[in-house]
């Protein structure tokens, strides 16, 4: 940050003598500009599940736990007034649990920054920090990364969630919980 604002200063001082090409070469070296490039990315439920267990349930950028999607999807199925969901996840139409609680990947350095698009550049996030975080790094945003949960210790629920699908098959017809639950039996 103190680099950039040196370049500015720099460049407008440059711009002041009235030398706009020196301006320009000032940026160029100091602060240049490094386009984002947004790549479309998209991850199986069972690699998502296989993160979050890697992880334990555990937001690397907060450190709180997080629930297994389907759990979620439970109590929206019994509670759907209390609990709502709506599929796009549209927050005048969707509790903030799924937001606050759900997991998702992150990628901790940005693809649009030169991360990798695998298992070693990714993190379990809220989608709310997910969101929050964006196309920015760390060290932008000033977050660090907490250390991964153990999944024996906080398994975000998915013993219970599978538990409760099994006793409860017809569970297992809402489309968004059946997934969960297989990807969920594919972890334990």
């Amino acid at each position: 940050m103190k680099n950039s604002v040196a370049a500015v200063e720099h460049a407008l001082c440059a711009l002041e003598n009235g030398e706009i090409s020196k301006a320009e070469k000032i940026i160029a070296r100091e602060y240049p500009f490094k386009p984002f490039t947004r790549y479309a990315r998209s991850y199986t439920i069972n690699q998502k599940m296989m993160q979050f267990k890697k992880d334990g349930f555990i937001d690397r950028y907060s450190g709180e736990k997080l629930i297994n999607p389907g759990v979620l999807k439970i109590l929206s199925y019994y509670l759907p007034a209390a609990f709502p969901y709506q599929k796009n996840w549209k927050m005048s139409e969707c509790h903030i649990g799924y937001w606050e609680l759900c997991p998702t990947i992150d990628h901790i350095c940005p693809i649009s920054m030169g991360g990798s698009d695998g298992p070693e550049n990714w993190a379990t996030t809220s989608m709310l920090n997910n969101s929050i975080k964006s196309n920015w790094t760390l060290e932008q945003i000033r977050w660090s990364l907490y250390e991964a949960g153990d999944f024996n210790e906080w398994d975000g629920l998915t013993n219970r969630f599978v538990s409760m699908v099994q006793s409860t098959p017809e569970l297992a017809e809402d489309p968004y919980i059946k997934s969960w639950y297989k990807a969920s039996l594919s972890v334990l």
